[in-house]
């Protein structure tokens, strides 16, 4: 059995990092009035600060390599292909964004709405993140 391409990975990883961070940028703007309006209402601001882009970019980085090595070690049980890339992409949404929306959804931040939303984007992120990072990973 071949092993993993630690080149692949980290070609399909960063391109799977910039979609996401990409894609969550432009989603972003559906919703940034209604995040405003939920965090004054807790006496709340938010800053966007050159920084915080940047954290943003690395850790969509982190992310979309995260999201290939996982793709690559599914390989072997799943197959490849889009089928092993969905299921991925489910686990990672599962074990990510349900989990911290279930957070927000816990303190009463933001209202159930904005929250489903952000599921919503979430698992369409992961999912085209996975389908492009696993369409760009090949075997050694």
């Amino acid at each position: 059995m071949p092993g993993m391409n630690a080149n692949r990975i980290l070609i399909g990883g960063v391109a799977a990092g910039a979609v996401m961070f990409v894609l969550e940028g432009v989603a972003s703007q559906l919703y940034m009035g209604p995040m405003e309006e939920a965090l004054v209402a807790h006496s709340l601001v938010m800053n966007v600060t050159g920084g915080g882009i940047a954290m943003a970019a690395v850790v969509s980085l982190l992310v979309g390599l995260a999201l290939v090595w996982f793709y690559a070690a599914a390989r072997p049980r799943f197959g490849p292909g889009p089928k092993t890339a969905l299921l991925v992409a489910c686990a990672f949404w599962l074990g990510g964004t349900v989990t911290s929306i279930l957070g927000y959804r816990m303190i009463g931040l933001f209202p159930d709405s904005l929250l489903v939303s952000w599921a919503i984007v979430g698992l369409f992120e992961a999912v085209v993140a996975a389908m492009i990072g696993g369409w760009l990973y090949r075997e050694d």
